[in-house]
């Protein structure tokens, strides 16, 4: 192989790396965002609503056995 192919080929896997990189850090900021409160849609804010409803579920089970 001479120079120029192996050139082509160094840049080649550098492109392929760059791109699978640049791929996984979208996707962690984007799962990432999902988890920040902001106001209702967010996994995080449905999480919060979920467990104050659990929250007044078992408060309101503990008051009936009384």
């Amino acid at each position: 192989m001479t120079i120029m192919n192996w050139a082509s080929l160094a840049l080649a896997i550098i492109a392929i790396v760059t791109a699978f990189a640049g791929t996984i850090r979208w996707m962690v900021k984007h799962y990432l965002y999902e988890l920040r409160p902001n106001g209702g849609g967010s996994l995080k804010d449905q999480v919060n609503r979920l467990e104050r409803r659990l929250d007044e579920v078992i408060d309101m089970l503990i008051d009936h056995k009384r």
